[in-house]
């Protein structure tokens, strides 16, 4: 969902994580929705407090005011979130809340984006006139996370993202086809379902018309995406229009129709469904591709980063910012990539020497992405494998955690039709009832490329404890604000998926090099897009020299590199949260180990770093310092 790159610091949780290594749509993000609803999701995940304000002084004694005052506050995030689910009706839906299925506002329009300015506005205005004195813990908490991020999502109106609705990671076709194919949050158990998607439906028109209008105002203003990125848009689109409603993705819900609709109901919805699918939707494609074709491709541009747009330094600069919750400049974001990836390669280097092999470190590199002993022979092998890591994993799970999500959990083969643009892997998680289970999607297009060595620490990042723990217990924390609940900090929650990923000889794998291998791979990958990110945006590299350095200093192919490259362009500064958020969790580790020595419980340790929920590094940082002190008392 993010995170989609959310241009706020916060992520919506209930959008779905960018995977790490892949070039996924990120199919569960909401980007293709652009700037407005990025908004209001930012705020969702991080905003809250509000009505009324008046002194605790007010109310007698200061420790019964101070409760007061956070009840009070408490009452408002409701409020807040009440108001929130209705001016963002999508976001009620990926939550599993059915009251706004049917509405779809037209995200990109002026008037809407004017309404979240607004919303966002006064939720700032009432907060700040309560302000945080007397609070502590958790409320403290609370109000300092909302604030901060109303003020960032304020700030970041003066990017005007809302003008690059769509590139090959994200757009309103694909958007669409996730909501209306039945195979999304988007439910279709019930007549009103039903009726409720071909409301929606009928909207989409709209939407894509504000997208136009939105991409053909960014050309007047020199804001477009690079050619690079748009040419591959073309072919998604051709995979989605058809000439006939039943061969389209829309007609899912019709194909799996629920036996036990009445005659009249099924014969009505079918006609209905038919003509909205002919009749509105694919000829909204179809313009969409033609002015893409016609109009909008010869106005891309050749360069390739943030910074070549119009204020793009600081477009880029802030981005950074937000995605790692730090103040760590682009400059220093690369110097940490480089001393990290230097690390890396002296630890592969052990590896080679345990394994025997004899040549340079980029013939070991091609030597595992070519050996056929790690490759899997069919899609079948390769979930089968996958199934028997859970199994595996769930032993030891005890050993390293105390708090463990109540919400199921599912392996699934990523769908055919976003396959060819989707992660490797990715995490959907599950809805707030918990009928709906955390998902962690495998992509098996292109198979060769899916390596043995791979697996483990893929599956321990976007699924059990990685993306899984963190985001479905945070679902479950019913102590906290909603807005709490189902937001997140990217930083946070890359972070944890990463840190997740160094845990594995402690849950039971690793056990072969070739494994632990693919752990330094993909720990060196996310160093290595410290460097490469800030080069396309802050150091004029290009889409080439980022394919290279990535093929030159890492085992991943040609087809992942050039695929993740191209998604370091359309989502500037997203990738950086991964390796920030995870150096500072280790970091943090260790030094509660260091000084709390035979005290230190990792269950303990583990459960104190997710027990809130997602937050911004430097809080996380805090609330582990006065963890540890505790323990040393």
């Amino acid at each position: 969902m993010t995170s989609d790159k959310v241009r706020g610091r916060r992520q919506s949780a209930m959008l779905g994580l960018p995977n790490d290594r892949n070039v996924q749509d990120p199919p569960m993000t909401l980007r293709p929705l652009a700037l407005a609803l990025a908004l209001a999701l930012t705020l969702a995940a991080g905003a809250a407090p509000a009505l009324a304000a008046e002194s605790h002084a007010n109310h007698g004694g200061a420790a019964q005011s101070d409760q007061a005052k956070a009840a009070r506050l408490n009452a408002m995030y409701e409020e807040f979130w009440e108001e929130n689910l209705k001016l963002n009706p999508i976001s009620a839906t990926f939550q599993g809340d059915p009251r706004y299925n049917d509405q779809l506002p037209d995200f990109g329009s002026a008037q809407y984006r004017k309404q979240v300015h607004d919303f966002t506005d006064k939720w700032l205005k009432k907060v700040e006139a309560v302000g945080p004195s007397g609070l502590s813990g958790q409320d403290l908490l609370s109000y300092e996370i909302f604030v901060t991020d109303a003020k960032e999502a304020l700030e970041a109106e003066q990017f005007p993202d809302w003008m690059m609705p769509v590139n090959q990671m994200q757009s309103m076709a694909s958007f669409a086809v996730m909501l209306g194919s039945g195979t999304g949050p988007q439910p279709f158990k019930t007549v009103k379902d039903y009726d409720n998607w071909l409301k929606r439906g009928h909207r989409l028109p709209q939407l894509f018309d504000t997208a136009i209008a939105n991409m053909r105002e960014g050309v007047k203003q020199g804001v477009v995406q690079p050619r690079a990125l748009m040419v591959k848009v073309t072919p998604q689109l051709d995979a989605l229009i058809k000439d006939k409603p039943e061969d389209t993705l829309f007609w899912g819900p019709i194909s799996q129709m629920p036996a036990e609709f009445s005659a009249a109901d099924k014969e009505r919805l079918t006609r209905e469904y038919r003509a909205m699918i002919a009749d509105e939707i694919l000829p909204a494609y179809r313009e969409l591709r033609s002015y893409l074709v016609d109009e909008y491709l010869p106005a891309t541009r050749a360069t390739y980063g943030l910074d070549k747009l119009p204020n793009g330094q600081a477009w880029y600069a802030f981005s950074a910012a937000q995605s790692t919750t730090t103040d760590k400049t682009p400059a220093e974001i690369h110097q940490i990539g480089l001393d990290e990836v230097a690390r890396i390669h002296g630890e592969i280097g052990k590896v080679m020497k345990q394994v025997g092999f004899k040549g340079t470190m980029q013939e070991f590199f091609k030597f595992l992405q070519t050996d056929p002993r790690f490759s899997f022979k069919d899609e079948a092998a390769l979930l089968t494998h996958y199934r028997a890591l859970e199994a595996k994993i769930n032993k030891k799970i005890p050993e390293q955690f105390s708090l463990i999500p109540k919400s199921p959990f599912e392996i699934r083969p990523v769908e055919p039709y976003r396959a060819q643009s989707a992660a490797g892997g990715q995490y959907y998680p599950p809805n707030e009832d918990g009928s709906r289970p955390g998902i962690f999607y495998v992509n098996t297009f292109d198979l060769p490329t899916r390596k043995t060595w791979d697996a483990e620490d893929l599956y321990l990042h976007e699924a059990i404890p990685g993306h899984h723990f963190q985001i479905a217990l945070q679902q479950e924390l019913t102590n906290l604000p909603k807005f709490r609940r189902f937001g997140g900090e990217t930083a946070f929650a890359e972070g944890w998926g990463l840190y997740a990923e160094s845990l594995g000889r402690d849950l039971g794998v690793y056990t072969d090099p070739y494994d632990y291998f693919g752990y330094l791979q993909n720990e060196l990958w996310r160093a290595i897009r410290l460097v490469v990110d800030t080069g396309l945006h802050s150091k004029n590299w290009s889409r080439e020299q980022v394919i290279k350095y990535m093929l030159d200093n890492s085992a991943e192919s040609e087809t992942q590199s050039t695929a993740e490259a191209e998604r370091y362009i359309a989502w500037p500064g997203q990738a950086l949260a991964y390796k920030i958020g995870e150096l500072k969790i280790q970091e943090l580790r260790d030094r509660a180990e260091r000084e709390l020595g035979n005290k230190f419980d990792v269950r303990e340790f583990h459960a104190e770093v997710l027990k809130d929920g997602a937050v911004p590094l430097s809080v996380l940082e805090g609330k582990i310092d006065r963890w540890i002190a505790s323990k040393k008392g």
